[in-house]
């Protein structure tokens, strides 16, 4: 692993997906709860406070990341299936992640939550239409962005935040 900021490397899209890509991606969400739950199960408190690498967030604010972020992701689902191109709200992750919650709630609460979350999101995702893969919503940064692309984002950001975890356990020897 060349970059510890990319350890899965840095996500890109190709275009149109086939059904079988998508499958795949959803498949990818679906897991991603119980790969992060076991990315981090036994490690300590102090073990959670770790950066997964140098200026890095330590692992307690990833795990609390990726539920906020995945929140995003459903509700921008949701308002590009119900509406015609919405112009979405970004957030300041880098923000969040230093908000004195992020210090103070236990990580099986954001676990319990991502959960709970996907459940719902992969059954919204097996449900979307083959055309309404093209529907779009827009980002004041990106432009508009489909729900292909979405997908893929989403299937590789959770992987992504799993890997930093699991590359920085493998480096530590935990």
């Amino acid at each position: 692993m060349s970059d510890p900021r990319y350890p899965i490397g840095k996500f890109s899209f190709e275009g149109t997906l086939t059904d079988a890509q998508r499958n795949q991606f959803i498949g990818d969400i679906e897991r991603a709860p119980a790969a992060l739950r076991s990315a981090i199960e036994g490690l300590s408190p102090q073990q959670l406070e770790t950066p997964y690498r140098d200026g890095g967030w330590t692992v307690r604010q990833v795990v609390h990341h990726v539920p906020e972020s995945h929140m995003n992701a459903y509700i921008r689902f949701k308002l590009a299936l119900t509406e015609d191109e919405p112009t979405i709200k970004p957030y300041m992750e880098d923000r969040w992640a230093k908000l004195a919650d992020v210090q103070s709630t236990p990580v099986e609460v954001s676990l319990a939550l991502l959960e709970s979350l996907h459940d719902r999101w992969v059954r919204v995702l097996r449900l979307i239409k083959p055309e309404e893969w093209k529907r779009t919503f827009r980002h004041p940064e990106l432009g508009a962005v489909s729900l292909e692309k979405n997908l893929a984002l989403y299937s590789w950001h959770g992987r992504h935040h799993v890997a930093h975890v699991t590359s920085l356990r493998d480096k530590m020897g935990w």
